[in-house]
């Protein structure tokens, strides 16, 4: 992989997060980052969070008939329009949508298998996204929409190897990039793969990476690309959060092979941001948070704070974890 050049901006670089007040207990997974000042949060016993003001304040956005629900992934377009994805089994994955900040929310997805398990949602712009979905009947489930995300339709589904499936860890599994171009990551005992669609779905191809996945609680939770060409895979067994091996892969060909790197990240990660600015990526988990400054050869912690996902917009990086926990990166 080739490396990214580190200008003398970052010889005196200090990162650190600052917590914010979510007014939260719940695990939070899901985030979206719209700007400085606005950001969306979401996890557990229905919990949806929306800052206007660069996260001085939280605000709790009730999903009407959604409160018990998980939801694993947010995507904002903007201070009043967004959904969230709840994971579960059957009809408890959903997806609904507000554009009124969150005073009113639609369903605009439900389930339709009794057996699957939604995991990450990314949109290209604002009418074209997609979502990922744990194998049912032994090919993943992909849905794709065109109008925002008030109809979604199935587009094809690519074939999953016995016990393979995706992590709703984070939603970060799942990826977008240009207009059509979208990667997930797998794991389970046989995954740890990595598949690439050109063309919104229609068409898969899939590649193998070393982060095999040994257990079921093993393989990759989050995949970013920072250009067309140049990608990174991070992951490892959740159950052994400071274990740092297979835990990281780095791929310069657009996804066609990945490689283990020369440096190693502090344990088991769930979720990548990258800030282009800086050409530096964040990646977080419960283990703690590093950032790699060369395209994720080399790796420095952060912190040994537990988070879950991470996201960012320009030069702003929030980040969430367990009980409620929000934080924001402090760049010096």
């Amino acid at each position: 992989m080739t490396q990214f050049a580190i200008g003398l901006v970052f010889a005196a670089v200090s990162l650190h997060w600052i917590p914010q007040a979510s007014h939260s207990t719940a695990g939070l997974r899901g985030l979206s980052v719209v700007s400085d000042k606005i950001a969306w949060a979401s996890g557990s016993k229905g919990t949806v969070l929306r800052t206007l003001d660069g996260g001085s304040h939280w605000e709790m956005r009730k999903v009407e008939g959604g409160e018990a629900l998980d939801f694993r992934d947010v995507v904002a377009f903007d201070g009043k329009t967004a959904l969230v994805m709840a994971s579960g089994t059957g009809e408890a994955a959903r997806v609904y949508f507000t554009e009124d900040g969150g005073g009113r929310w639609t369903l605009v997805l439900r389930n339709p298998d009794k057996t699957g398990f939604f995991d990450a949602m990314k949109f290209w712009d604002r009418r074209h996204g997609m979502l990922l979905g744990d194998p049912v009947d032994g090919r993943f489930t992909i849905f794709t929409t065109a109008d925002g995300g008030m109809t979604w339709r199935k587009a094809t589904q690519p074939l999953a190897l016995k016990d393979e499936g995706a992590f709703a860890a984070s939603g970060t599994c799942l990826t977008v990039r240009g207009r059509q171009e979208a990667w997930f990551g797998s794991g389970g005992v046989g995954g740890g793969r990595v598949f690439h669609t050109v063309d919104g779905g229609k068409t898969w191809t899939v590649a193998a990476t070393p982060l095999a996945g040994e257990t079921a609680a093993s393989g990759i939770f989050s995949v970013r690309f920072l250009d067309a060409l140049h990608g990174i895979a991070a992951g490892g067994d959740y159950q052994k959060p400071d274990e740092t091996a297979r835990s990281l892969a780095v791929s310069g060909d657009g996804g066609k092979t990945w490689s283990v790197p020369a440096g190693a990240l502090g344990g088991f990660r769930s979720g990548i941001a990258y800030l282009p600015r800086q050409r530096m990526v964040i990646a977080v988990g419960t283990s703690g948070s590093d950032y790699s400054v060369d395209g994720g050869v080399g790796w420095k912690a952060i912190s040994k704070d537990a988070l879950n996902a991470v996201a960012s917009k320009g030069d702003a990086v929030w980040a969430v974890g367990p009980k409620g926990l929000v934080v924001k990166l402090a760049l010096h």
